[in-house]
């Protein structure tokens, strides 16, 4: 062999390593991260859906690289969020909020987009079908048109004397309005009178508060939604301040010292969406990712804010709660 076949040789040895190196580095995936809310508002969900991540064999920085946006409670901000991951080269993005999905679907409809909780999917025009999503977008319906109706029915049952209630909700959005029809059915059955209320920003929650005080409201549902979400130990403080007994769509309004909440376990469905997440990188398509439904629904009950608000709540309602505040 001569001189310069031997270093030629010897060149491609040395050279395949690294390659293969590189080869495996280039291999590590990288995922989306928009959180609707702010970093500390949103902590607990994300570690939810890290410890599924985990439990799948990910290690966050190692074999997994997650890039994160945070609106800050801003519907605003869910556009320029949504551009820039998707001018990230990213093999999936996460989410949970209709707006956020809505900015996503627009910004991509290649990069596959995991929703660990979103609104009625086909009509907010997300998927096609439930059953065979078809595009870039699958996760899971958090159920909440169906169960506004539960939220009147419980709030009623624990103040049998509403006779108004107030809606706190987003504005003009596909989900909110789902939900506000089935509040009124229910309301109707009821003899409940329901008010509405919307809210843009989360600084619309005050005008609000001095709007629905005003219409001598008796009673207060808050619809899930950013806007709000981000809002909450605000409408809680406001709701105490006015004696109003609430009803929550997440737990965390009741551990904020809210009287009740009921909805599905969104922890749970982030650690779920790392299962999706999971089958994505391995090849599975989004389009033929069936939309899922929660499984469990946590119904939450403070004694301490019922008490501070004169409140008996019947034992029947207490034996059925999966929580209750002492």
């Amino acid at each position: 062999m001569n001189r310069r076949a031997f270093i030629t040789g010897l060149g491609a040895v040395l050279a395949t390593p690294l390659a293969a190196e590189a080869e495996q580095a280039e291999k590590i995936p990288r995922i989306g991260y928009l959180g609707p809310v702010s970093p500390s508002e949103g902590a607990r969900l994300l570690e939810s859906f890290r410890l599924g991540l985990r439990e799948l064999g990910y290690v966050e920085g190692q074999n997994i690289f997650i890039d994160y946006r945070w609106a800050e409670g801003k519907s605003d901000r869910f556009r320029a969020l949504a551009t820039e991951l998707t001018q990230l080269r990213l093999d999936a993005i996460v989410t949970y909020n209709n707006p956020a999905v809505a900015a996503l679907q627009r910004a991509t409809r290649t990069i596959p987009i995991v929703v660990a909780n979103m609104g009625d999917p086909v009509g907010s025009g997300f998927v096609e079908s439930l059953a065979k999503p078809g595009g870039n977008i699958t996760g899971f319906s958090g159920l909440s048109e169906e169960l506004s109706r539960k939220w009147v029915e419980l709030l009623r049952e624990a103040v049998p004397k509403v006779s108004r209630v107030a809606v706190l909700m987003a504005a003009q959005t596909p989900a909110a309005a789902a939900q506000w029809r089935h509040i009124e059915s229910a309301a109707n059955v009821l003899k409940v009178a329901p008010q509405r209320y919307e809210i843009v920003e989360p600084d619309d929650v005050e005008h609000a508060f001095a709007s629905l005080i005003r219409g001598r409201a008796q009673g207060l549902i808050v619809l899930p939604h950013a806007v709000t979400n981000v809002r909450r130990t605000r409408i809680v403080k406001l709701a105490a301040e006015h004696r109003l007994p609430g009803m929550y769509p997440d737990s965390q309004y009741v551990e904020a010292g809210g009287l009740m909440s009921y909805a599905a376990n969104f922890a749970d469905l982030h650690k779920r969406a790392a299962i999706l997440v999971d089958k994505i990188l391995k090849g599975a398509r989004p389009a033929e990712l069936p939309i899922q439904q929660p499984t469990t629904f946590d119904l939450v009950i403070s004694l301490r804010t019922a008490k501070a608000l004169g409140l008996t709540i019947p034992p029947s309602l207490l034996l059925r709660a999966d929580q209750v505040i002492e």
